[in-house]
Formats: structure tokens, sequence, C-alpha cells
């Protein structure tokens, strides 16, 4: 072991891992560069875009802020532990609610959203908002994910809205401009 290393042992989504990683690494290296997970992006380097968000020891952290050594023996989730091959029904409404496009800023809005639900059963949309704002996104302009929050929250009466199209009148029935 070279002296400006250490050996890194945690257990990442579910399973034992470990490796030897230089003193300076933040943890978002490690775990896409030692441990090869895709789920926690590299995207400010300073915390405020949430896309290397994890769970570490059951609270959320943005990996880029950690070092890695600084993880040893922590129990740490990534977006590919979230489920056990199953969509949770966050993941599904974010899928059903068009919520997500190009995925980077999903590990901070689904670990983020999860942690709101699981102490505020039916969240306001103010809420949401506040509870997913260390995280940016800039691909779907946020009502989309507003809506599957509070789509998944379990307290909330949100069921698949079926939103009429340029096309289509508020009752459903065609409405193009020769009606």
């Amino acid at each position: 072991m070279n002296p400006g290393s250490d050996e890194l042992v945690i257990t990442l989504n579910g399973a034992r891992r470990d490796a030897t990683v230089d003193r300076r690494k933040l943890l978002v290296e490690a775990l896409r560069e030692d441990f090869e997970t895709t789920g926690p992006k590299v995207g400010c380097a300073t915390g405020d875009c949430g896309a290397c968000t994890v769970l570490m020891d059951g609270e959320i952290r943005k990996s880029c802020l950690e070092l890695a050594v600084a993880a040893n023996g922590s129990v740490i989730t990534t977006l590919e532990g979230i489920s056990d091959g199953q969509l949770t029904p966050l993941q599904e409404a974010f899928w059903d609610e068009y919520a997500f496009q190009c995925g980077f800023c999903l590990s901070g809005m689904l670990f983020s959203a999860q942690d709101l639900i699981d102490r505020v059963p039916n969240p306001t949309d103010l809420e949401i908002r506040s509870a997913i704002s260390g995280n940016l996104c800039r691909c779907t302009g946020y009502d989309t994910i507003v809506n599957a929050i509070r789509r998944a929250a379990p307290g909330s009466s949100a069921t698949t809205r079926h939103r009429p199209s340029i096309e289509e009148s508020e009752d459903g029935k065609s409405a193009s401009p020769s009606s």
C-alpha cells in the first residue's frame, strides 16, 4: 500500500466492498472509479447540484463533499441500490410523469423526494419544491418532478392524470381549430 492511500471498506448497496484509495479521493470518485457505480454523477463538485447524492448511514449526503476514506465502515446506498429489481412507487411515479430525461439529477431528486415522503406523507407543492431545492435539473422544468413526488406520496390522493393535449378539450373530445 502506498503511503498516500488507505483501505476503504464499505457496505455498498447491501454488499461488503473494499478498495485501496488515495486519501485525497472524493467519495463520488471512489464510488464511480473503484466500485464501478454509475448512479452518483460528478456534476458541480461543490455540493450545489445534487447529482452525486447517496445515502450514507441512512442520511442523504452529497458524495462530492466527502472524502472516500471518511466513509470507511459506512453503509452506502446509491441509485443502483434503491430497489431490489422492481421499481419503487417513487421511481414508478417519476417514470409515469416523465419526471426525468437525461437522468443526471435522478440520484438527488429520488433521495430527496423519498426522504420527504417518508417524513411528510402528504406534502404540499411548496414542501416538495423546498425538499428538492438542493438539486438542479436542466431538462424537466421541475413541474413533472413535483407531480411525480406528489403522486408517490402515500397520503396523496393524486392519481394518473390525463392532461388534455392541444387537440383535446377538457372533456377529452377533439377540439380542433375548425370545431
